[in-house]
Order: structure tokens, then sequence, then C-alpha cells
């Protein structure tokens, strides 16, 4: 992946433009990696990307964008309403209703996934937390939550507001018959994760009877894979093997 098209980590030199062109390639690159996935082809998903000026708004694809095909100039802004800021489209309404709430709740966070997936939907309705039963399973041991609400469709910011108090600080939320959700402090972080999270969840499906290792294992193998932003060393491997050209989302 080129350097000068999406950069692994902000650096705090840049100016805010900068910096918004930075995410919004990401996020556009994001929903490309989820296309390629065959993940979003009925529209059921969304990424974040807060505006590093206007922190209360976030940009995100506007609606009926096929996720294979998004680009920088189909991203808009949304603001504290709901109402598109910038660029021209509909959007989708239930991405508001989570996305802003969440962001709002969490400073530190940058950036939020949800898309409905094949292991993760299924997953999502054991209502049951990840255990340290693979490799990638411990990046996320003490580090998710569980959304148990019956409300699978969110339709107001009262629901998005629940599920950013049920996920508190963690970087994941398994939302009850729903399916997963990231949040972390940069776009290709939170698109990583979710991806690897998906695999947890397809492991967690699969291995009925699965035999966890002890915490202290987990936990040390925790420090190790996260140590280095495990969530953008898998967007920047995804990209590589999905996007030919990542200036692609620039056109």
């Amino acid at each position: 992946m080129s350097e000068n098209v999406v950069p692994l980590r902000e650096s705090s030199s840049r100016s805010a433009e900068e910096v918004r062109q930075e995410r919004k390639v990401a996020v556009a690159l994001g929903y490309r990696i989820f296309g390629a996935l065959r993940w979003g082809d009925m529209g059921d998903g969304h990424i974040s990307a807060r505006d590093p000026e206007r922190e209360d708004c976030f940009w995100m694809l506007r609606y009926g964008v096929p996720y294979h095909k998004a680009r920088v100039s189909d991203l808009v802004m949304v603001d504290s309403d709901g109402q598109v800021a910038e660029g021209k489209g509909p959007i989708n309404r239930a991405a508001y209703f989570i996305h802003h709430p969440i962001l709002m709740a969490r400073p530190d966070a940058v950036s939020a996934a949800h898309v409905h997936t094949p292991w993760g939907t299924p997953f999502s309705a054991e209502v049951r937390p990840i255990e340290p039963i693979s490799q990638e399973s411990c990046v996320f041991f003490e580090d998710h939550a569980i959304f148990d609400d019956e409300e699978v469709q969110i339709q107001d910011t009262d629901g998005g507001k629940r599920i950013a108090a049920a996920m508190g600080s963690h970087r994941a939320v398994i939302l009850r018959n729903h399916g997963l959700l990231t949040a972390t402090d940069r776009v290709q972080e939170t698109v990583g994760l979710f991806v690897e999270l998906e695999r947890v969840a397809e492991v967690h499906m699969k291995a009925r009877h699965a035999k966890p290792i002890s915490a202290e294992a987990a936990r040390y193998a925790k420090e190790d894979l996260t140590s280095f932003g495990p969530g953008r060393v898998v967007f920047a491997s995804l990209v590589a093997r999905h996007i030919d050209d990542p200036a692609c989302v620039l056109e």
C-alpha cells in the first residue's frame, strides 16, 4: 500500500485538511475492503471517521453507493443533527443513530465500523462473550462488551447511546441478534479489528467445544498482539490483497 495514499499513523505535524483527507481515504478503502469480502451488499453497514475540526461531525459513504466502488468523492459529512453538512446524497439513518452517540461518548475514538457478516451476526444471537480459544481471540480478551438489548433496529440516538454505554471504553461490542461493532482512534485500526473480530466469531461458531487457554496466557498473548496496532496491520494486508491500486478511491 502506498504510504502517500493512506499512512498507518497520523502525523501531529499535518494540517486539519491533510488529516481529514487521510481519514476519508481510509474510510473509502474500508468500504472497498468490506465489498471485497462480500459484506454490505444490501447496504447493511457503515464506517465513520470523525472530522478533525468539526469534532461533532463524521464522514461516511452516502447511501446507495456499492461498497466495492466507494470513492472519497462519495463521502458525506453528517452533523450532530443527522443532516448532511458537506457533500450530496442520502445517508443510512441508522448509521447516524449509532455512530454519533458512540463518537460523542468516546473522545478517544475517531472511527466506528459495523456491517452484517456471515459469522458475526449468528454469533451475536448466542449472546456470549469472546473466549481465548484462538490467537486472534486474545486480541479482544477483556476488551469487548455485549449490548444485551432486543432493539436490533436502532431508530433514534437513544438506541445509539445505550450501545455506547454498553461498549464503554472497549474497542469492540457484540450487538445482541445484530452483529459486531468496533471503535478505535484510527479508521484503519477500526476496520482491521472489525475483520479480525469476524474471524474470531467464525472460530467461536465452528469450535463448539473449544478449550480456552488461561487468562494469564491470554493476557500474555494480547500484550504482544496489540503492541503494534493489530488492526492497522490487518488493514494494510487487506488493501494489498484486495485493492490493486489504493489511489482508485481518489478517482
